[in-house]
């Protein structure tokens, strides 16, 4: 009995596909755990990076200005333990990953709260975008954090 019909068959099993053509075929069936622990490490490395030197220009004038920062090596230590391994995979990296998702929402918050503090507060909404704290970057650290966990609840690649 034939439970699912598709408009397309999927290709060939995976022993007998390379390349590009097993990486699209791990996606397609939600196997792709390993590429996106792979993708948060680096992820994180560079994102931690920006953020220390643009915290860096701002002194870190705040001291939660550090946990990105700190949370970029956390969650790069997680993404390579997840990569190689499928424990680490299910336990420390969707830990971490939470951590740094956690910390971006926060980040969105403090960066408002800034804006709101310069001159003008919101009424200069434009000025104080561009020359206050940016808003949207915390977004960026929020997006690699959740890419651990959409690591954590995929399935591993064959």
């Amino acid at each position: 009995m034939k439970f699912l019909t598709s408009a397309r068959p999927l290709p060939a099993p995976p022993q007998t596909l390379h390349g590009i053509d097993r990486m699209v075929r791990n996606i397609e069936t939600g196997r792709f755990e390993r590429s996106l622990s792979a993708m948060t490490a680096v992820g994180s490395v560079i994102t931690a990076a920006e953020i220390y030197f643009e915290h860096d220009k701002a002194s870190f004038g705040n001291p939660n200005m550090w946990l990105p920062v700190i949370g970029g090596p956390i969650g790069a230590a997680a993404g390579i333990a997840g990569f190689f391994s499928q424990r680490m995979a299910k336990t420390a990296l969707p830990i971490a990953s939470t951590l740094i998702v956690a910390n971006g929402l926060q980040g969105v918050y403090l960066h408002a709260r800034g804006i709101r503090q310069k001159p003008g507060g919101w009424k200069n909404f434009r000025y104080n975008m561009e020359m206050g704290p940016p808003l949207l970057a915390p977004l960026l650290v929020t997006l690699v954090g959740g890419m651990g966990l959409l690591a954590a609840i995929l399935r591993r690649e064959a």
